[in-house]
């Protein structure tokens, strides 16, 4: 069994599967909030499995901000929107977040839910202390103002990059970090670490997604910034096709080197953080990302689909991020496994190995490195016959527990 050729991940699947269970036995009985919680489970699963690490109070406060946010996000990917259309509800978005009766219908599947019952939303919001109301606001006054300028922008240059993640992820760090304020719980963190901890996410989610924002209906939405892509093929869908290969693994390269220059912000804001449930909200989904960047690196499947970390290891990483030697341990880990598959001959190979030195160098000067041994590789086995296993080891759990 795959499962059990990495016993370490046995424990870490069974606790996975069932907090996923307990996040639906703790539905809201409120018609708004049971909403909001179900709602964040459907476009987000694994986001509604790191948010309860957080309190009653600042959860709530979280959950309704992600909704906002992803509500914000589902008009602007809507490639079927006119521009007309699109850019004054971007712009006014923060104001109708304040209105029970708004709502507008776009998106697909469980997002379309999201925006035809936004008032749900709204209802929840308007039940959050003024100090969360006013982060909320203010982010998605200024989200949705620079989502707008690159409806009518191409992603041309680095710069452009760099300001597009700002707008779209980099001001979510800075929400969050309104958020832990207003909440009692920590300092405020400075603008530029919690600019980096949206611009590592981000950037990660960009590179992965080629293939789906390539093929997207009825046109394409691409981030990738033409200033690193163009030295590699003259369009960017050149990517797709086999024969390129080669340079497009090369690009895949030069982008990752980009995103790996906020990891050490990253370290530098995680490691000021005094509160535990925090501390793990914004571990989790870093660690994903350092995993995420070691598998995508030099890897010519994301030009031919899904490129994530098995559930194994997510479930390794959500049940061991608890200290900041933990998560020193993980970056330290995947950036030597993505060290170990640079290429000599990748025309950015000196300057990767640059940026995995430094956050190695960050990590081993903690003096608190510990041994996990992660690894990249895919199980060999089904993962239906995964899960029965995990059933019955679950089983087993429960009946010894109920002893």
């Amino acid at each position: 069994m795959g499962v059990l050729s990495r016993p370490e991940e046995v424990l870490p699947l069974v606790k996975l599967r069932v907090a996923a269970g307990r996040i639906k036995r703790q539905i809201p009985p409120e018609e708004h909030w049971a909403f909001a919680y179900t709602m964040l489970q459907k476009v987000s699963r694994s986001f509604a499995l790191v948010i309860q690490q957080l309190g009653p109070e600042l959860r709530n406060a979280v959950c309704i901000f992600y909704l906002v946010l992803r509500a914000l996000d589902t008009v602007e990917d809507d490639t079927s929107i006119p521009t007309e259309v699109k850019v004054p509800i971007l712009q006014q978005f923060h104001r109708h977040i304040y209105n029970r009766d708004w709502h507008y219908s776009c998106g697909t599947k469980d997002y379309k839910v999201l925006m035809d019952k936004f008032r749900l939303v709204s209802t929840a919001f308007l039940e959050l202390g003024q100090g969360y109301q006013d982060a909320i606001e203010e982010i998605t006054r200024r989200m949705g103002a620079g989502m707008a300028k690159f409806i009518c922008k191409e992603v041309e240059t680095v710069d452009d990059y760099n300001e597009y993640c700002h707008y779209v992820a980099g001001l979510v760090g800075y929400g969050l970090s309104r958020l832990f304020y207003a909440a009692g719980t920590e300092d405020l963190a400075s603008d530029s670490l919690s600019n980096s901890m949206g611009l590592f996410l981000q950037k990660i989610n960009i590179i992965r997604d080629y293939l789906e924002d390539i093929n997207e209906i009825p046109k394409a939405r691409m981030f990738w910034p033409r200033e690193i892509w163009s030295k590699y093929a003259n369009k960017l869908e050149d990517f797709k096709y086999e024969e390129n290969s080669e340079k497009a693994v090369q690009c895949l390269n030069d982008l990752v080197t980009n995103a790996l220059s906020h990891a050490e912000d990253c370290l530098k804001y995680m490691s000021a953080l005094k509160d535990h449930a925090i501390f793990r909200f914004c571990a989790i989904p870093q660690i994903m990302a350092i995993g995420t960047c070691a598998i995508c690196y030099n890897n010519v499947n994301v030009f031919r689909g899904v490129v994530k970390m098995r559930r194994g290891l997510t479930a390794r990483v959500i049940d061991e991020a608890n200290s900041m030697s933990d998560v020193y341990t993980a970056f330290y880990e995947f950036s030597s496994l993505l060290e170990s598959k640079i290429d000599n001959n990748d025309p950015n190979a000196s300057l990767t190995r640059k940026r995995v030195d430094a956050i190695k160098r960050t990590c081993k000067s903690s003096c608190s490195l510990k041994r996990r041994g992660y690894d990249l590789e895919k199980s060999k086995y089904n993962s239906m016959l995964i899960m029965v296993v995990l059933l019955l080891v679950a089983v087993i759990l429960g009946m010894i527990y109920a002893k």
